[in-house]
């Protein structure tokens, strides 16, 4: 891959010495994780993706959980602390992350928000999370992402 062709996510991680391997496919944000995961030819338990919360408190939280998976919220708000978790609206998405739907990655967000991994990620040698950019994920082990976003694990589905 050309550095021209490299997204942030990925620049981040090579700034780090972080390993992965960078995977694309065609740009369309109307794909599902799961349609990705199949694209990717990858178990749709181990491509996760990337979800925006609002805690009652105002603070955001990110959850990063497997793409077959819907985030329990009540689980998240126990993880978070707080009384109650609610998904922010997509038009909120891209001036608090800088990332668009379908390509909001747990790496390189404009502010670093408190983030949960699912705990089943570490079940797997690699797992995929978008690289910021619809059409670009990335492959790595779990603890370089948790090491990359200073994510934590928890039961959150």
């Amino acid at each position: 891959m050309k550095n021209n062709d490299k997204t942030n996510v990925m620049r981040l991680l090579d700034g780090k010495k972080i390993p992965y391997t960078s995977h694309t496919y065609e740009q369309d944000p109307t794909k599902t994780g799961e349609e990705i995961a199949a694209i990717l030819e990858e178990d749709p338990e181990k491509v996760f993706k990337t979800l925006v919360t609002q805690g009652k408190s105002g603070q955001y939280y990110v959850f990063v959980i497997p793409v077959k998976e819907e985030l329990d919220l009540k689980k998240a708000a126990k993880a978070s602390g707080e009384k109650a978790i609610s998904m922010i609206k997509q038009k909120e998405l891209l001036p608090l992350t800088g990332y668009v739907h379908g390509g909001c990655s747990p790496i390189g967000m404009k502010k670093q928000f408190p983030t949960f991994l699912h705990e089943t990620a570490i079940l797997y040698d690699t797992i995929c999370v978008s690289a910021g950019k619809v059409g670009y994920q990335i492959e790595l082990n779990p603890d370089d992402l948790v090491r990359a976003s200073g994510c934590r694990m928890e039961d959150v589905v």
